[in-house]
């Protein structure tokens, strides 16, 4: 293990979340915003649903581990939703089935410690159209069963008392959503991920959580081992590097 130990955050799901360091996408984004306060881990699975989650459960987030993440961010359900295909194979699982998977998954992760805070992104709005256009047909997909879903997902997560954004809402409350958003009707353009990083942070600020998680609370790791580096313009004070505000983190705030 690499120190100072810092708190660790978990990015858990299927293609959403192995995708969100490409096309600046939300993972990337969270990592340079948290790049001197948290690690932020990478667990994503393209083409999983919440049965493949929930198989390997016990592996990526065993309850033994000597360090336990302070916040598992997890997105299950894009894929749950595909239609059923007439052979039994593919990706769909019956909601009543994913509700299930999605209650146990988050037991888990409730248990792993008591400062273990979970955010759980439901299925966001799809491009039926972008899809087509892309692909020849809609593969099985359709923005209303990721309604379906999706609201199933926060009726649940409201149960239990886990703190859940709501994707698909969120996503079209841009005018232009349908064709802003993704790259290819289904994955998150850098627009579609500023959206995902907007509500995550929103969360995160506004929680009573103990410590706040949001990156401007968080310390910062050797805020000014040496405060001399950097003469500030007149000459006379110095820069404090670690407490300036880069350009593309102001809209972060």
């Amino acid at each position: 293990m690499v120190g100072p130990i810092r708190p660790q955050f978990v990015l858990f799901g299927s293609s959403i979340v192995q995708f969100s360091y490409s096309h600046q996408g939300w993972g990337a984004i969270l990592s340079d915003l948290y790049s001197r306060k948290a690690d932020i881990l990478l667990r994503g699975y393209a083409g999983w649903n919440s049965r493949c989650g929930l198989q390997v459960l016990d592996e990526v987030f065993p309850k033994d581990a000597t360090v336990q993440p302070s916040l598992v961010i997890i997105y299950f359900g894009g894929n749950d939703s595909l239609e059923p295909h007439p052979s039994g194979l593919g990706a769909h699982v019956p909601l009543p089935e994913y509700v299930e998977n999605m209650r146990k998954i988050a037991i888990h992760l409730k248990s792993l410690s008591e400062k273990t805070r979970i955010i759980v992104l439901t299925a966001p709005a799809i491009s039926e159209a972008q899809i087509t256009e892309v692909f020849g047909n809609c593969l099985g997909r359709s923005n209303e069963s990721c309604r379906k879903y999706s609201e199933a997902c926060v009726q649940l997560c409201q149960e239990l008392g886990v703190k859940v954004i709501d994707l698909w809402k969120a996503i079209q409350q841009r005018d232009d959503w349908s064709t802003a958003c993704f790259t290819d009707g289904i994955h998150l353009s850098s627009e579609g991920s500023n959206i995902v990083v907007k509500e995550i942070l929103e969360v995160l600020k506004e929680t009573d959580w103990e410590p706040n998680l949001h990156w401007r609370s968080l310390p910062t790791e050797f805020p000014e081992i040496s405060p001399y580096i950097f003469v500030g313009p007149k000459g006379e004070t110095a820069v404090k590097v670690s407490q300036l505000d880069l350009e593309w983190q102001t809209q972060w705030h």
